[in-house]
């Protein structure tokens, strides 16, 4: 295998980027997987066989629309909804798999992709390219948020790029090439000059936001530049899911929340009551989850992320078994069948906030 050709890096810089590859099995299959990025070769690069996945890259944050949007494109560009969900890539390399964004080959979504999305006539048609794909719903084992349109599980492909090399197709063939094979895309909210991007976009915000949606993509219509934007709802939402585990989340995961808030509070010139009633909001995001999580563990009830997986008992099996290996302890609070399908409702349980929270219950002490 040319590993210095499929990660174009020089000859010389290719030793130490696959020095940080970690190895992986699948069904009896070696791989390699490269957990954060190096060298300018993305998080979640797989090597597998004589082939190469690519990572797909870091999307940019805009906290500012007025000057960020002028600032970061010079051209056209398209606004796509962001969904509240997990994404993978999917390639075929002999079938098709999903790999997570660390490049984890995820035992529950391959199925899932191969039940939902026509990968066989996709991949026939076109075996170099990959598919990134959001999936979201209440069921499933990583990001539960629900969606009214979605009863368990769905899926959204945002993206189609070469395999090994990672260059996008521009929008408009993309989305004509998903719609060909039938495969569910983000809303395309227009694709609008720089002059006019911002109001298109502050527009859609402010729909989303009402709507109690995350955000949107930007991207030029190349494909090759990307911006992301997120609304008030979803900072409140984050804020509230750390502080219902206040002692497994860092601070920066917090602080970012916060930023984003100010920011955006300021540059959409709210009123003082609008001010207010945002204030408000984030106040109840932080308080009310972290005062629940606390009254739970002094009633000696478990604490950690609840989420509810449907599939064949097979493919639930491996799951549960996946997030076991990955050193998450699990507590199944309800495992039952329905219609051939496999129901289990868990929890992954987080150890550092309800220890954290007992000795605090009982009489420790913090240091400020």
């Amino acid at each position: 295998m040319d590993e210095a050709n499929l990660l174009d890096v020089s000859p010389d810089e290719v030793e130490t980027v696959l020095e940080h590859f970690e190895r992986e099995t699948v069904e009896g299959r070696t791989y390699r997987r490269l957990p954060d990025a190096r060298h300018g070769v993305e998080r979640g690069t797989v090597l597998i066989d004589d082939t190469a996945v690519r990572g797909f890259p870091s999307i940019p944050r805009a906290l500012v629309l007025e000057t960020g949007i002028p600032t970061f494109f010079s051209g056209p560009l398209a606004v796509e909804e962001k969904l509240n969900g997990y994404n993978v890539r999917i390639a075929n390399v002999g079938e098709p798999l999903a790999f997570s964004r660390g490049g984890i080959v995820c035992p529950f979504t391959t199925p899932k992709a191969r039940e939902l999305l026509d990968l066989e006539a996709f991949f026939a048609d076109h075996p170099e390219k990959m598919l990134s794909a959001e999936f979201i719903g209440p069921e499933n084992p990583y990001t539960a948020h629900e969606y009214p349109e979605v009863s368990s599980l769905g899926v959204r492909v945002f993206d189609v790029r070469d395999r090994v090399t990672g260059r996008p197709l521009p929008v408009r063939e993309r989305r004509d090439l998903l719609s060909e094979y039938g495969f569910p895309q983000p809303e395309l909210f227009g694709i609008p000059e720089p002059d006019r991007a911002v109001a298109v976009v502050r527009d859609v915000i402010d729909d989303l936001d009402d709507r109690g949606r995350e955000g949107v993509v930007m991207q030029s219509t190349d494909g090759r530049d990307l911006l992301k934007y997120t609304t008030g709802t979803q900072h409140a939402d984050d804020l509230a899911f750390a502080f219902s585990l206040p002692f497994d989340y860092g601070r920066d995961f917090i602080f970012s929340r916060l930023i984003r808030e100010g920011f955006q509070a300021v540059e959409f010139e709210e009123s003082d009551a609008e001010l207010r009633e945002r204030a408000h909001r984030i106040g109840e995001s932080l308080l009310f989850p972290m005062v629940e999580t606390i009254r739970d563990v002094r009633a000696g009830a478990t604490v950690g992320e609840r989420h509810t997986v449907r599939a064949s008992p097979e493919t639930v099996a491996a799951t549960l078994d996946h997030l076991r290996d990955q050193g998450i302890r699990l507590e199944i609070e309800s495992d039952r069948t329905i219609d051939d399908q496999r129901v289990v409702e868990f929890v992954k349980v987080t150890d550092k906030t309800r220890d954290s929270i007992e000795y605090y219950l009982e009489g420790g002490t913090i240091d400020e």
